[in-house]
């Protein structure tokens, strides 16, 4: 996986993001080209050091209808 700015001109021509809603990843771009419909529902769970739990903390973003977008559901440990 990889994040982008919320800049799209760093992203790669033919790829396909979801922007990142909520903290602490909020208005970052998660490339999920080749993700499934299931795997985009699953969401994801990143490393992050800008969450509750600081350095190898992690943020959970989920789909919440819109392929497009992944909401901040929580931080872990």
């Amino acid at each position: 996986m990889r994040i982008y700015g919320s800049e799209p001109s760093t992203e790669t021509p033919g790829h396909r993001y979801a922007a990142l809603i909520g903290v602490p990843l909020d208005g970052q771009r998660l490339d999920v080209t080749g993700w499934s419909v299931q795997q985009l529902l699953d969401g994801a769970a990143l490393i992050t050091e800008l969450g509750a739990y600081g350095p190898g903390g992690g943020a959970h973003y989920g789909q919440l209808g819109d392929p497009d977008r992944l909401h901040w559901t929580g931080d872990t440990p």
